[in-house]
């Protein structure tokens, strides 16, 4: 469906309105169409997508996950992006987006007291706003990524969870669900999951308890947890076998990290994610 000139202009607006204090990158349809005293409730629901930029993610995944986030994403839904790395210069922990899609209007009560032009207008926009937060989110997505050459050996993912965790509105009311897209392989100054190069096997018990000592565990209300690229081999790299016992270990080392980070791993893909979204 092409896009109108009329929502093109309001939606280029959003670096304007992300300044505001209540960050939005999604511009408002109801406000466009003098409605906003009619804006239903919002969903509850919130997605929080976050990218590990230090790993080399094939397109396979990179698509799926796309997708992924597409099927789950419903009107009144908030929906966060997030990326992080090593601490660099031009790499760190940045939310590329916050947004929210509006709740449809349906009342038939509120519908019927309003004017024909500006239900027309907040539906149209309203119709193509999906179709403005897909096109934003692939297109931030496709940048979070590493790509062919980028070499960032440090990869903090304990760290950026903790202070993702402390970045999120901390609503007890809403259904937080965490998409994280990452090796799930932490090699910093706090812990590597690397031995001579080669992934090592990890001991859950001993390498959680690690993570308390360093006061790395996070909190986040609760959410349901998908991750989609665990353990994931750089073509590139020597040593990149990876044994089923090693990310069985992996998986319940991180299973049990967020237990403790008030959250539930329900899927881990390793490396893709087969189920969908909840």
């Amino acid at each position: 469906m092409k896009i109108s000139k009329w929502c093109l202009l309001l939606l280029a607006g959003v670096s304007a309105m992300a300044q505001a204090a209540d960050r939005n990158d999604i511009p408002s349809c109801y406000d466009y169409a003098k409605l906003s005293q009619y804006r239903p409730a919002n969903s509850g629901r919130e997605l929080v997508v976050i990218i590990d930029q230090t790993v080399k993610v094939p397109l396979q995944i990179k698509n799926t996950s796309w997708q992924q986030i597409m099927r789950f994403s419903q009107p009144g839904d908030h929906v966060v992006l997030y990326q992080f790395s090593a601490l660099l210069q031009n790499n760190f922990m940045q939310r590329l987006f916050d947004g929210r899609l509006e709740p449809l209007l349906t009342d038939k009560k509120i519908r019927d007291n309003q004017g024909m032009e500006s239900l027309k207008n907040l539906d149209k926009c309203l119709s193509e706003q999906k179709q403005y937060f897909a096109s934003a989110m692939g297109g931030l997505m496709s940048k979070s990524f590493a790509e062919k050459g980028d070499n960032i050996a440090k990869s903090e993912i304990l760290d950026s969870l903790k202070r993702i965790s402390h970045d999120l509105e901390q609503d007890e009311n809403a259904s937080r669900t965490l998409f994280l897209i990452s090796d799930m392989l932490e090699n910093s100054a706090f812990d590597s999951f690397y031995r001579n190069n080669a992934l090592r096997l990890l001991s859950p018990e001993k390498a959680l308890q690690q993570v308390k000592q360093q006061n790395l565990l996070a909190d986040f209300a609760g959410a349901k947890v998908f991750v989609a690229g665990a353990g994931l081999i750089d073509t590139d790299a020597k040593n990149n076998y990876r044994s089923g016992k090693i990310i069985q270990q992996l998986e319940i080392f991180w299973r049990d990290y967020f237990t403790a980070s008030n959250a539930e791993l329900v899927s881990f893909g390793a490396p893709a994610l087969n189920v969908d979204l909840q």
